[in-house]
C-alpha cells in the first residue's frame, strides 16, 4: 500500500512504528524499516495503549515511575503523556507503555529525538 514504510504497517513519514496486534515495533528512516521488528508488550486491560500518532516529548535514561512505586523504566522515550518506550518485561503487560528488551530499548533511546513521530496502530 502506498504511503507505508516498507515492512511496517505505519506511514513512511514516522520515526517509530508500533503494531499492538502483532506485538512488534520498528524504527523507520527514509520510508523504510531500519530496525525491527522487535517484540514488545503493551498495555494490560484497563491500561490499554491507545493507537494514534504522537511526537516524542522527552527522554530519560534512568526514569522511575511517578505513578507506580518508583518502578524503574530504563531508557524511557515518552511520546503520549505518561506512555513511553522503555526496557521492560516481554512477558508481562504494562500500564500502557511499550516494553522493549534492553537492547531494543537502548536502540530506540539512542535513535529517537524530541519531536520524532511515533505511530501506534491496532
Amino acid at each position: 500500500m502506498a504511503g507505508l514504510a516498507a515492512g511496517t504497517p505505519c506511514k513512511a513519514t514516522v520515526a517509530a512504528c508500533v503494531q499492538l496486534s502483532t506485538k512488534k515495533a520498528w524504527l523507520v528512516r527514509d520510508g523504510k524499516a531500519v530496525y525491527g521488528p522487535v517484540p514488545i508488550t503493551s498495555g494490560r486491560p484497563g491500561w490499554r495503549t491507545p493507537p494514534g500518532t504522537f511526537a516524542v516529548t522527552f527522554k530519560n535514561i534512568n526514569h522511575k515511575s511517578s505513578l507506580f512505586n518508583n518502578a524503574p523504566m530504563p531508557y524511557s522515550v515518552f511520546f503520549n503523556g505518561g506512555i513511553a518506550f522503555h526496557q521492560g518485561s516481554l512477558s508481562v503487560q504494562s500500564h500502557g507503555c511499550i516494553h522493549l528488551s534492553k537492547a531494543a530499548a537502548q536502540t530506540f533511546f539512542s535513535s529517537l529525538s524530541k519531536g520524532a513521530v511515533v505511530q501506534v496502530v491496532a
